[in-house]
C-alpha cells in the first residue's frame, strides 16, 4: 500500500485486498476477516506526528496481502486486531527508518510491530515450478550481504544498500518489497538482538528471510 504521506487503517472490520493479479484462483478466495483497531491507528498517527511525520488514518481501507498473507500462517483464526501502515516509496531508506523509530514505543505497549516484504523480489527471475530450483547466486550474496549489515546494525550501509550491495538493483527492481525491513529496523531497539528465524530461497529468485528483533534482557 503506497501512499504520498503514512497512513494508517483505521476500519473496525477491514475488508480483505487481492492486489495482484496472474495467481491462482484459490488465492482470491482467500478472507482474512481480522478485527482493525481503530483506537491504535489514532494512537500510531499521534507518536508520528510527534517526530514530525505528518500522517493520516484512513477509515474505509482494508488489509492488503502485505498484511493478510503473513498473518494467515502467524494468526490463521485471524483474532488478533491489526493496523496496516502504508509505504512511501519515493522516500527511501531513511524515511522508513524514521518511521519505525516514532512507532518503536508501541511495543512497549503490547504492540508487535511488523516488517512485511522480501529479501529479494525479481519476479522476472522467479521460476514457478512445483519442483525444488537452485538458487541464484546473486540473490544468495545480496542475501548474505544484508544479513551480515543486520547482524552488525550496520544501518547506514544498510540504508546505502543500492549502491553498496553486490547486485541491489536486480534483487529489488523497485523498493517497495524491502522497504518495510527498514521499518522494522527502525522500530527495534538499538541494544537489541537480532536472529534470522529463516532463509530459504524460492523459486530460485525470492529469499524469504524471516527476522527477529529483541529488546536487550535486563
Amino acid at each position: 500500500w503506497e501512499t504520498d504521506l503514512p497512513a494508517l487503517t483505521g476500519a473496525a472490520h477491514p475488508e480483505t485486498i487481492h492486489d495482484f493479479y496472474g495467481f491462482p484462483q484459490p488465492l482470491y478466495r482467500i478472507r482474512y476477516p481480522a478485527p482493525g483497531a481503530p483506537a491504535l491507528a489514532a494512537r500510531a498517527a499521534e507518536l508520528l506526528g510527534r517526530a514530525g511525520l505528518a500522517a493520516e488514518v484512513d477509515p474505509a481501507r482494508g488489509l492488503d496481502h502485505g498484511a493478510w498473507s503473513p498473518l494467515l500462517h502467524a494468526y490463521p483464526r485471524a483474532d488478533v486486531p491489526v493496523v496496516q501502515l502504508s509505504l512511501q516509496s519515493a522516500r527511501g531508506t531513511r524515511h522508513h527508518l524514521a518511521l519505525g523509530r516514532a512507532l518503536a514505543p508501541l511495543a512497549a505497549e503490547g504492540v508487535l510491530l511488523v516488517g512485511s516484504g522480501h529479501m529479494t523480489h525479481n519476479l522476472r527471475d522467479w521460476v514457478r515450478t512445483a519442483g525444488e530450483v537452485p538458487p541464484a547466486a546473486y540473490a544468495l550474496e545480496f542475501q548474505a550481504w544484508v544479513a551480515a549489515r543486520i547482524a552488525a546494525r550496520d544501518l547506514d550501509a544498510l540504508a546505502e544498500y543500492r549502491a553498496r550491495a553486490p547486485h541491489a538493483v536486480r534483487a529489488h527492481p523497485s523498493e517497495e518489497h524491502f522497504l518495510p525491513l527498514f521499518f522494522a529496523l527502525g522500530a527495534a531497539a538499538p541494544e537489541g538482538a537480532s536472529e534470522r528465524l529463516y532463509g530459504a530461497i524460492e523459486g530460485g529468485a525470492l529469499a524469504m528471510d524471516a527476522w527477529l528483533f529483541r529488546p536487550a534482557k535486563a
